[in-house]
């Protein structure tokens, strides 16, 4: 009889050592893909802000060109045909980062904004503070991005 309830207590502690192993490792993979699910998500809104960063870059560059240009009526149709596509360029990088931030992004909507600045300007002294204004609207978009992604690192499970 005592064989039996030794073979009984080993089997018990097998199944029971077994289950307890099961519970830890799928405790382990909810995690796992948590984290990498988190990550994935902080990949993307790196690329959102990266993007659209260099697109707002790439769009003020072409309202500078169609700005010195507007003397020269042969060569003003081509950068303006460029300024317009880049500006929809810089539009659905804008419409990207804030369906991957999920939320409002007003220092984006600053550094698009400064756009009619630059086109306004009345001379190159006034064009060169617009374009100053704008390099600083870019530089807070690009701390304040940093910051969430930061944070969005650290609360990772």
């Amino acid at each position: 009889m005592s064989a039996v309830l030794g073979s009984l207590i080993a089997v018990l502690g097998t199944l029971l050592g077994s289950f307890s192993t099961y519970l830890f490792q799928q405790r382990t993979a909810v995690r796992a893909e948590a984290v990498a699910r988190e990550e994935r998500l902080r990949q993307e809104r790196l690329a959102a802000y990266s993007e659209f960063a260099a697109a707002v870059t790439e769009l003020k560059r072409a309202v500078v060109a169609v700005w010195l240009q507007q003397s020269d009526p042969a060569e003003l149709n081509h950068v303006l045909s460029e300024a317009d596509r880049l500006g929809a360029l810089a539009e659905t990088a804008r419409f990207r980062l804030r369906l991957v931030s999920g939320q409002p992004e007003p220092l984006a909507d600053a550094a698009f904004a400064h756009m009619d600045a630059l086109r306004g300007a009345v001379d190159q002294a006034e064009l060169k503070l617009r374009e100053a204004e704008f390099e600083a609207a870019v530089s807070a978009f690009i701390t304040a991005a940093a910051g969430h992604l930061v944070v969005s690192r650290r609360a990772a499970p």
